[in-house]
């Protein structure tokens, strides 16, 4: 798992869910060390979020040229609160969480936990052959996907940060799905 590079917007903490927000010059820059870490890496498969972070990074990372572009594998949707920070929304909404509150007018975690599972039964015959897979996305979806991994509510996501261009890495000890490295 691949979180895209800094965009203006996660700089400063505003929702940045179905915005198409380029990266700015740090996640650039990010982008351009993660290609770096990743140097000799190869993958069997590469998935992409439509967005356009998502794909600069993946771009720039150098996977992106046989990345299939998977809109199951988008941001959240903010609904009402696209654009704006926790600090903002806590002013109408003291004590505001996302994962259990949700976004007004904005897409139900259930729904981008059926996301991320459509997107890891997509890849399982992979996974299952012992290829590699890469899923370059967003930090709320990929946090979800990790908890759909270890067959655990959505809701585990608001318990595993995760910053821009880290790379994660789900696995098994055994048959027991598992998080390798996280935040990496």
């Amino acid at each position: 798992m691949l979180r895209h590079g800094e965009t203006d917007w996660s700089a400063v903490g505003r929702h940045t869910g179905r915005n198409d927000l380029p990266l700015n010059a740090d996640g650039e820059v990010q982008a351009r060390e993660l290609k770096r870490r990743l140097d000799g890496v190869s993958f069997e498969r590469v998935i992409c979020s439509p967005l356009l972070r998502a794909e600069q990074t993946c771009r720039i990372a150098g996977f992106f040229d046989h990345a299939e572009v998977d809109s199951d594998a988008m941001e959240w949707d903010y609904g009402a609160y696209e654009g704006r920070t926790r600090a903002e929304i806590c002013e109408e909404r003291p004590g505001w969480v996302p994962w259990s509150d949700g976004f007004v007018d904005g897409e139900p975690i259930a729904a981008v936990a059926e996301r991320a599972t459509r997107v890891l039964a997509r890849v399982q015959p992979d996974v299952d052959a012992g290829h590699r897979v890469a899923i370059f996305a967003h930090g709320h979806f990929l946090r979800i996907l990790a908890a759909c991994w270890l067959k655990e509510p959505p809701v585990l996501a608001q318990r595993i940060a995760l910053e821009p261009a880290r790379v994660s890495v789900l696995g098994f000890e055994h048959e027991t799905p598992v998080i390798r490295r996280w935040n990496c």
